[in-house]
């Protein structure tokens, strides 16, 4: 068994053979010291980014299995290494190096929940249909929970029968059936008790755009289109591993957006189960037509909050770029508690506009509303405004995240390439705090 490098974290600089203020690690026979100097933390954003960064520089060289030793760990610190470590081509080992019962269980967690959404985002998409993401995390949640979750698949045909008619039409053009996943965490075991929140997530197991196919290099990364799906389940269990007493339901719309003589088609015009009438002017703007359905269901639970997530579009990448996810609101207070969340979980998170005057910026000549905006629109907030249209009131008590920062293309200085987790632990504050 590989012997673990013991790895420490201190505030003071290294020696000058080593690069002095300057240098983030140094090297000695018991192991490699992290550097946070106030210098060296300046440019790297404070001792998290640099616990980060140094995570990712041991795991590039090599570094198999790391214990964090010394007093200059603490919570935030030990995860951020963690996030850092993650490499979906190595198995890594990590030993907190703390003997905290409540630290460890946190710690503890937090991995589980975060590698379930970084390892199921990351998986091929031959491997991960619209079945098997539902039903993972399904297993997931049962698994801590066991007596307080219920579940149903609604898969093909059956999605018709019930009314869900944007997952069926965007997924029909595969062979593997579009599912929506229906959950019911309810941990005071009373069938008629409230609905706390429901939560909504975009599950495209792989996004080819249909016939408004996508290039080459935009379809590279595509299988990390259900990073939603995989967010709003990550934060869930997190939060029920937390203690969570709510009641909360979960609803995971999941599809394969192919290319077949059977697939949707531009022109198209879908009639939901709320009577919105939606014109089909671009197919790879199909996430909004999936979350249709979720939102629609969450809408006839009555719940206080409703939250949606979604790798939805490119424009709020545009926006915020990678670091940040987007958050979409009509109402202040609903945006704020998100952004809140994300503030006391070290998660980056930003609002981007949405107002009523958005929902008049998806015209259609042939039906109410069209899954693009006009030419000139603000695709991040026009995406949102067609959520709306399905939500209860067109928005009441609904927050949109728009997933900017929920994957990386290729490895950086903080991240591995692929999924990040960014984004659950936001979720998970949402549902103890809303």
């Amino acid at each position: 068994m590989t012997k673990a490098m013991q790895v420490q974290l201190v505030e003071t600089a290294a020696a000058e053979t080593w690069g002095g203020d300057k240098a983030l690690l140094s090297f000695s026979d018991n192991g490699a010291t992290v550097h946070a100097t106030v210098h060296a933390t300046r440019a790297t954003g404070g001792p998290l980014v640099a616990a980060q960064r140094a995570a990712r520089r041991l795991d590039g060289m090599g570094v198999a299995a790391v214990q964090l030793s010394g007093d200059g760990w603490d919570l935030e610190r030990r995860w951020a290494f963690w996030a850092g470590y993650f490499n979906p081509r190595n198995d890594n080992r990590l030993d907190w190096g703390t003997g905290d019962a409540a630290e460890l269980e946190e710690l503890n967690a937090r991995e589980k929940a975060a590698r379930w959404v970084r390892e199921i985002t990351n998986g091929t998409p031959e491997e991960v249909s619209p079945r098997v993401l539902a039903e993972s995390a399904a297993a997931l949640l049962h698994d801590l929970a066991p007596g307080a979750v219920s579940h149903k698949i609604v898969a093909g045909d059956e999605l018709l029968q019930e009314g869900f008619v944007g997952i069926h039409n965007v997924g029909r053009g595969s062979v593997r059936e579009p599912v929506m996943l229906q959950l019911d965490f309810n941990p005071s075991g009373d069938a008629d008790a409230e609905v706390d929140i429901c939560l909504v997530g975009k599950g495209i197991t792989f996004d080819s755009g249909g016939y408004s196919i996508k290039p080459s290099g935009g379809m590279a990364t595509m299988k990390s289109d259900m990073g939603g799906a995989a967010m709003v389940t990550g934060g869930l269990a997190l939060a029920i591993a937390r203690g969570l007493n709510k009641r909360v339901k979960l609803y995971l719309c999941c599809a394969e957006n192919l290319i077949s003589g059977h697939a949707y088609k531009l022109g198209d015009i879908i009639k939901y189960k709320n009577g919105v009438t939606a014109e089909i002017l671009n197919t790879d703007a199909e996430g909004r037509l999936v979350l249709a359905d979720g939102l629609i269901a969450a809408s006839e639970q009555e719940p206080k909050w409703i939250l949606d997530a979604a790798t939805l579009t490119g424009a709020a990448k545009m926006a915020v770029g990678r670091d940040f996810n987007s958050v979409l609101s009509f109402e202040d207070e609903s945006a704020q508690r998100v952004l809140d969340a994300a503030a006391a979980e070290n998660e980056k998170a930003w609002r981007l506009p949405l107002e009523p005057f958005h929902l008049e910026q998806i015209p259609s000549g042939f039906a109410e509303i069209a899954n693009i905006g006009i030419d000139g629109s603000p695709g991040a907030s026009t995406a949102a405004a067609f959520l709306a249209r399905f939500v209860r009131d067109q928005g009441r008590n609904w927050v949109h995240m728009d997933l900017s920062g929920s994957y990386q293309p290729s490895a950086n200085d903080l991240w591995a390439a692929g999924a990040k987790g960014h984004g659950l632990r936001t979720i998970a504050r949402f549902l103890q705090e809303s």
